[in-house]
């Protein structure tokens, strides 16, 4: 199993997950973070991190996510990975909790 980035981390791309996770695992785009699930060790440490509580173990995230496993997948090969922790994006507190943001998503 592994941990998967959701719809919440748009437009929010908070980095607090980042500087704690072992294996350096988060990729980061425009303006999401995504797992990459091959490198991931599930060890549940960017879970609490998460201001925007995004972040869920892939057998428990909401069934209208079930896209971001793949998500996640896909952009863990594309990419580039993101090892130390950055400001988080200029309206992020504005995002933060915001639903319907698939469509924002920067890809």
């Amino acid at each position: 199993m592994t941990y998967v980035v959701t719809e919440n981390c748009i437009k929010c791309k908070y980095t607090d997950c980042v500087d704690v996770c072992p294996v350096d695992c988060f990729v980061e785009g425009p303006n999401f973070l995504a797992i990459d699930p091959d490198e991931c060790i599930d060890c549940t440490l960017c879970v609490a991190e998460c201001p925007a509580e995004a972040i869920f173990a892939e057998d428990d995230v909401p069934a209208d996510q079930q896209e971001f496993i793949e998500l996640n997948a896909r952009f863990a090969k594309v990419w580039p990975s993101i090892t130390a922790r950055k400001d988080p994006l200029a309206d992020a507190d504005q995002f933060n909790g915001t639903p319907g943001k698939r469509d924002m998503l920067e890809e």
